[in-house]
């Protein structure tokens, strides 16, 4: 196997990354005036949401195993197109259905092909396996880069041409992606023997049903989903809640992004010598503490921008190590089609972060009951992390 040069690849894979994690963050910050175009109510709206965090999570398997098979590249192409047109459809879509097909499944499906696993797997071929869990974190941090760009821009675009205007804009900018998936994957599949001894699709993914240490790792990352899903979604809606400006909910969702790419590219190092499902276990209990404390603070702007930084130094911090895990666990032939079914299992808690939130809301009145929640399962996903099976890393060689 060749070696491309690392760092291009991997800042052209998180650039697409945070394409598709910048438009799908920033898809909330339109609920409230397609809820006032359409009349369709929050909870219908929370609902379209929920499927596009559920199906996010389908496709990603699905795009895996079909990359693993055939090549990312007509898969990626595919999915930047379907994530550009689902989200420039969103102003027409007037009814619950219409909403459903157009965020829930044409726009997430799309995202789900430039899924953090996918881009890993996509670059993996070119890039030495010591410097992989460097680039993983790269990719989460190009995320975050997108999600903090992207944010406020759509902000910006609401306030110059209005909301319908500019979700076609920003659906507009999801092209970009194409050159740069053009430029990360190969023209034709990875042939077989490039993976002897990695057997057959079926094989790998019995085997990893039957590891409690994979099952383990996939029931801990439904927490991540989870939470995410549920503040993504619903951020916009607590900061209106607390009767604030709608540019607070902006600057939250934006800084999230920010200090995620620190907290991405940071976690890529710190896994390089030291077990990830420590840093997983370590990462899960930051988040209830982080939580608990904006809980019982005053819901003033500087306690959202403090509650976003904090929580966005976690926010992709669980990819790079999750990813790696799967890696460890069972090769990285795989992996993008393994680390979707985790990745599944992710936007299982996604759908039920975004619905629940929009359906509590509705009968409390608030957002108290999915706080305490929240809190309760990242404790729980802590918990589960530490009985995973994982040596200890090796140094690696020093380069003659």
């Amino acid at each position: 196997m060749t070696h491309r040069s690392f760092m291009p690849l991997a800042l052209a894979a998180g650039a697409i990354f945070g394409l598709a994690l910048g438009i799908r963050t920033a898809q909330p910050l339109f609920i409230s005036a397609i809820n006032s175009a359409t009349g369709v109510g929050y909870a219908t709206i929370s609902l379209a949401f929920g499927v596009a965090q559920l199906m996010w999570g389908i496709g990603q398997p699905v795009a895996g195993a079909v990359s693993d098979r055939w090549g990312p590249r007509p898969v990626m192409l595919a999915g930047s197109l379907c994530l550009a047109l689902g989200t420039a459809l969103m102003p027409f879509a007037s009814s619950a259905w219409s909403l459903i097909v157009v965020v829930g499944i044409i726009a997430a499906s799309g995202a789900s092909t430039s899924g953090p696993a996918q881009l890993a797997s996509a670059v993996a071929r070119w890039i030495p396996e010591a410097k992989r869990s460097v680039a993983n974190g790269i990719i989460g941090a190009g995320g975050s880069l997108g999600q903090f760009v992207l944010v406020p821009l759509a902000q910006l675009f609401i306030g110059l041409a209005g909301w319908q205007p500019a979700l076609v804009i920003v659906g507009a900018i999801g092209l970009a992606a194409i050159p740069l998936v053009l430029f990360i994957t190969p023209s034709e599949p990875l042939h077989a023997t490039a993976h002897l001894n990695a057997g057959t699709l079926r094989q790998a993914l019995a085997g990893a049903l039957r590891d409690p240490s994979y099952l383990l790792l996939t029931a801990g990352f439904f927490t991540c989903g989870f939470h995410i899903a549920f503040i993504a979604t619903h951020l916009p809606g607590i900061v209106a809640f607390c009767q604030l400006p709608a540019s607070v909910s902006a600057w939250s969702l934006s800084i999230i992004g920010l200090f995620n790419m620190f907290g991405s590219l940071w976690i890529g190092k710190y896994i390089q010598m030291r077990r990830m499902k420590m840093a997983l276990a370590g990462v899960y209990f930051a988040r209830a503490i982080i939580i608990l404390v904006f809980v019982f603070s005053p819901k003033v702007p500087m306690v959202f921008f403090l509650f976003a930084a904090a929580i966005g130094f976690t926010y992709l911090s669980t990819v790079p190590p999750t990813i790696g895990l799967v890696a460890k666990l069972h090769g990285a032939r795989y992996m993008a089609t393994l680390f979707g079914v985790v990745m599944l299992s992710h936007q299982v808690g996604g759908f039920l972060g975004a619905w629940l939130g929009g359906k509590a809301f509705e009968a409390t009145g608030s957002y108290d009951w999915m706080w305490w929640a929240d809190i309760a399962l990242c404790l729980g996903a802590a918990a589960v992390h530490l009985p995973i099976r994982e040596a200890r890393p090796q140094p690696v060689p020093a380069a003659a």
